[in-house]
């Protein structure tokens, strides 16, 4: 073989192996450079599936929270529900059973009433006054009806009107025999039954006479005073100005038996106490 193809062979050779040498580092560099790459990548990849990881664990957090919120909050008004209906039923049992009290009470009262306005009833048909005025005043709280109410009460006052009456009478009788005493104690016995200003008037104005008697005149004068000015019958008025006007002078009230006087002769200028005021009216402006 001729020198010059030898050579030639050895440059191609040489080439060859010099672009091989290239071609290897190109590859060792390629290799380097998608090694790197691709551990990039992994690193990228790790960093984004912990990411994804953490937002997994963040939302499941989130959402036991949320559930856990969810149902605490259904439970809370469960059980408001369920305590509020309690509640009611308790009332509404408390209720009835406040109720089925009160009816056994008003049955028991109402029984009550019954026994006692029996007991009531048979007092007003034996015409027992005292007892029957002082039985009112218990059965009158008792349960009763409208009608036995008025029924009672009507029969209470038509009793104290008779027991009144009776009294006043008796002592009338005790006055006719002068047993002042006695005749007090009775007109007072009939106005504790009946001490109206109009209708016991008259009473009134015997027990001061009665007092009177008595050197009680102390005790006559505001009864008297009162009739002067409440009474309905012109007589009793003058009567009672004419009785104030001589207890006053007993008690040597003298400036008052002139007022008295005056006043009797004003009002009641025909009175046939009239003469008799003018002239003692007269004699203590003489000695007075």
């Amino acid at each position: 073989m001729p020198m010059h193809d030898v050579d030639e062979e050895l440059r191609d050779i040489k080439r060859e192996i010099i672009e091989s040498r290239g071609l290897v580092i190109k590859t060792n560099n390629l290799t380097n450079a998608l090694s790197a790459d691709v551990k990039s990548i992994a690193k990228r990849q790790q960093t984004y599936e912990r990411r994804i990881s953490w937002n997994s664990a963040t939302a499941y957090v989130v959402f036991v929270v949320i559930a856990f919120a969810t149902l605490k909050f259904a439970w809370d008004a469960r059980v408001d529900a369920i305590k509020a209906e309690t509640e009611q039923k308790s009332a509404e049992n408390e209720r009835l059973r406040k109720e089925a009290r009160e009816a056994q009470k008003r049955e028991e009262d109402r029984d009550h009433a019954e026994a006692k306005a029996a007991q009531f009833y048979e007092l007003v048909r034996q015409g027992k006054r005292v007892d029957l005025v002082e039985g009112y005043e218990s059965i009158k709280r008792e349960a009763l009806t409208k009608t036995e109410q008025e029924l009672f009460s009507d029969a209470a006052e038509k009793a104290r009107a008779e027991l009144a009456e009776i009294f006043y009478e008796q002592g009338l009788e005790k006055v006719r025999v002068q047993r002042w005493q006695e005749a007090a104690t009775s007109f007072e016995d009939s106005l504790k039954y009946k001490d109206e200003p109009a209708s016991a008037a008259r009473v009134k104005l015997a027990l001061a006479r009665a007092y009177r008697h008595l050197s009680r005149q102390k005790d006559a004068v505001p009864l008297l005073e009162a009739i002067s000015e409440t009474a309905i019958e012109k007589e009793e008025q003058d009567d009672a100005l004419d009785e104030l006007a001589w207890c006053e002078m007993e008690l040597e009230s003298w400036n008052d038996a002139k007022t008295t006087w005056r006043t009797l002769i004003r009002r009641f200028p025909d009175s046939h106490f009239a003469g008799e005021a003018r002239m003692q009216l007269a004699s203590l402006n003489l000695l007075h």
